[in-house]
């Protein structure tokens, strides 16, 4: 499911029209963005916890040729899932 395909499932649900189902999406995915952004974790309860973490510099080995490179440190995200939405998803 891609963005708009997302969107027109939200206006279904909720009986919004696709432009403010779009707005609500795009606020949704902007808070989440900057909260990440800033350092802070974002929970769903039941869902699940999406949060920053910083990965530390490390060599890493190129598979095809072994040669060594560095890798900077660096910034990612990370999602942890909920039980809810790892029950539902499981059955």
């Amino acid at each position: 499911m891609n963005k708009a395909e997302f969107i027109d499932a939200v206006a279904a649900k909720t009986g919004l029209s696709k432009k403010d189902s779009k707005g609500a999406v795009d606020a949704v995915l902007e808070t989440l963005t900057e909260s990440l952004v800033k350092g802070d974790g974002v929970s769903f309860i039941g869902f699940g916890t999406f949060s920053s973490v910083a990965r530390a510099a490390r060599t890493a080995t190129v598979p095809g040729t072994g040669k060594k490179v560095e890798v900077p440190a660096t910034k990612v995200v990370k999602f942890k899932v909920g039980k809810a939405l790892k029950d539902a998803v499981a059955k």
